[in-house]
């Protein structure tokens, strides 16, 4: 950040008064500005038949890699509309959001990752601007190997884990960074 969005003079990283992080701080009016986590949000879609719908992604990061239909919530959307709008935008599906099923904390890139179990109204789907395709997949067909995030993979393992049974739990964990080779 270089300048302020109050009054458009620049701004300065310092420790507030009172606070106990550095903050961009305006040099004129003083006013702080805070930078908070975003929100991913993010459906686990199944069909009747046990299938799950995953998107080929079309843009970075990650362009050519499975994932869950997800990204950003928006303001003035709860989770579960973020979850339903984004599975909307990037399969053109339908969903009804279920219960909060998984919640990572990537503090290594300011986000929280946020999935719902979904269930998929219908078979009317297709690739949105984000998606180079949409698929449906058994859990054997899941392309484990071309998952494009962490949090995606993890949600996936325990989802197909626990439908065996029919109880599902909510899953929470702290993400640490990639090991890089």
């Amino acid at each position: 950040m270089k300048f302020c969005a109050e009054c458009g003079s620049p701004v300065a990283l310092r420790t507030p008064r009172d606070d106990h992080r550095e903050r961009f701080v305006c040099t004129a009016c003083d006013t702080i500005h805070y930078q908070n986590p975003r929100l991913i949000v993010g459906a686990i879609p199944e069909w009747e038949d046990g299938r799950i719908l995953l998107c080929r992604r079309a843009i970075e990061p990650r362009h050519g890699l499975w994932t869950l239909p997800a990204g950003f919530m928006e303001n003035g959307e709860t989770t579960w509309q973020g979850a339903a709008r984004e599975t909307l935008e990037e399969a053109n599906a339908r969903v009804e959001i279920k219960d909060l099923y998984a919640m990572y904390n990537l503090a290594y890139i300011n986000q929280v990752h946020l999935l719902f179990r979904a269930k998929l109204l219908d078979l009317d789907f297709s690739p949105g601007v984000e998606s180079l395709e949409v698929e449906l997949f058994k859990e054997e067909d899941i392309p484990w190997d071309t998952l494009a995030f962490r949090p995606v993979k993890f949600a996936l393992q325990h989802y197909f884990t626990e439908r065996k049974t029919g109880n599902f739990t909510l899953h929470t964990g702290d993400i640490e960074p990639p090991v890089r080779k």
